[in-house]
């Protein structure tokens, strides 16, 4: 079966051909970013690679080539991460967020609604649309976004769940807890902070660290996803998450040991960001209980995983930039 994977190239979706590529599918990637370095892109190396194909196309321009391909491959299962995916930056480029996460969306979905070979649309959204909850995020909750890159998250989701009604189209949710592992962006708490100390320099660490979330290693996010595909319910929002919290700076602290660096030294205090929910306890009992997922890998082995690849590739990391660059 053939699985198109839009975001191809993000963390999260390169992660995802990987593993689709290692159970003998037949993947294509659509992405914005050109096949860049590839020490971020796992699939490179899969012995399956030739089963990949790759499209350099961008949601916001290149709407009508997407709905082509998609219409002359009859692609049965599509998986969406295409999206402005920084919290920041949306208060800062509001426009870009809603372009990107919803209308360039809604102008493919608008192409290819109809198209009945298509069994699976999977979204991955996030449990940011929820908003700051103190007990636990539930797939039923309502949506109360805090930032405009949650709102313009969740007015996509919306969306599908009018087509979903109306024509029937199958569409499933995924809302994963804060994703980690090799070959993340830079700019991303654990690999900044990696490559932070190895360098021998200081991190600022918003409001403390006091913020308390779940990091759920991707390998397991990326396995959920393909279950959801194969198993999952038509209309149905899942969530993906390892079930401990952690502060962000005890998360620090941890990755300070590994790094054999001493907390206070490396570490400064600076002012909580904006727009920053200050607690994340998502559940994923729904998809332990009717698919059997569970994770694999916790936090201290997967960060040390994230360390291994840091470490292996640091001559290449090290030069590069560890903050976001927004790009429309």
């Amino acid at each position: 079966m053939k699985v198109l994977v839009i975001g191809s190239n993000s963390f999260s979706g390169s992660n995802l051909v990987n593993r689709l590529l290692d159970k003998g599918y037949d993947v294509i990637g659509i992405s914005r970013s050109k096949e860049y370095n590839d020490i971020f892109l796992p699939y490179k190396k899969n012995s399956n690679f030739k089963n990949f194909k790759f499209y350099n196309y961008n949601l916001n321009y290149d709407n009508n080539k997407i709905g082509a391909l998609i219409k002359n491959e009859k692609i049965k299962s599509i998986f969406n991460f295409a999206a402005q995916g920084e919290v920041r930056s949306s208060f800062y480029f509001p426009l870009d967020h809603y372009q990107t996460n919803c209308m360039s969306h809604i102008n493919l979905l608008e192409k290819i609604k109809h198209f009945d070979f298509i069994e699976n649309y999977i979204q991955i959204s996030t449990p940011e649309v929820y908003g700051a909850v103190k007990n636990f995020m539930y797939e039923s909750l309502n949506m109360n976004p805090s930032s405009p890159y949650a709102s313009s998250k969740g007015a996509l989701d919306l969306y599908l769940l009018t087509l979903h009604k109306t024509y029937k189209f199958p569409v499933k949710f995924v809302r994963s807890s804060n994703v980690y592992g090799p070959c993340q962006q830079l700019y991303r708490i654990i690999p900044r902070s990696l490559i932070t100390f190895l360098k021998n320099k200081k991190i600022s660490l918003d409001g403390g660290g006091k913020s308390k979330k779940i990091y759920t290693y991707i390998d397991d996010i990326s396995d959920g996803e393909i279950l959801i595909m194969q198993r999952g319910k038509i209309g149905e929002i899942y969530h993906l998450s390892e079930n401990k919290l952690i502060s962000i700076n005890k998360l620090v602290r941890k990755i300070c040991k590994i790094s054999k660096k001493n907390f206070n030294d490396h570490v400064k205090i600076a002012p909580e960001r904006i727009g920053q929910d200050k607690y994340y306890n998502i559940s994923s009992k729904k998809i332990q209980k009717q698919l059997n997922w569970k994770t694999k890998i916790d936090i201290d082995l997967g960060l040390l995983n994230t360390y291994k690849w840091v470490y292996d590739n640091f001559d290449i990391l090290k030069k590069m930039k560890l903050d976001y660059i927004h790009k429309k």
